[in-house]
């Protein structure tokens, strides 16, 4: 099932990064013992419309759009294009993070996980 939400740029990243990990299971075990956490992402796009992701990398492995079934560890808040340069890497988390471009609730310190799992995108699909 496509995680692909119309009028999000960020939702064809999302959908790269559920390829990435729910396709090879090995890759998929490697990265939830890494990050060990379930992500739950907020996104805001231009029109002003909120759509939400959940990335479960403690159990499933999985990326989807909506709410998990499990309570996240994290809750990140952010607009569209702040995602998209995230993934990109044209922004760093941390400076993201301090200009107010994002918004976290929960355990802050796994906020820096995300930047391994983003780096998993080829770049030349963003």
């Amino acid at each position: 099932m496509s995680v692909k939400v119309d009028g999000y740029k960020s939702s064809s990243i999302f959908e790269q990064l559920k390829v990435n990990i729910s396709d090879n299971e090995a890759k998929k075990k490697e990265t939830i013992k890494k990050v060990n956490a379930i992500f739950e992402f907020n996104v805001k796009n231009n029109e002003g419309k909120e759509q939400i992701w959940t990335m479960d990398l403690k159990k499933g492995g999985t990326v989807q759009t909506g709410k998990g079934s499990a309570k996240p560890d994290i809750i990140i808040n952010l607009t569209d294009d702040t995602f998209v340069e995230l993934a990109s890497g044209k922004l760093n988390g941390q400076k993201a993070f301090m200009a107010g471009k994002l918004k976290i609730k929960g355990n802050m310190m796994l906020a820096t996980k995300l930047d391994g799992v983003l780096a998993t995108i080829p770049k030349a699909k963003l």
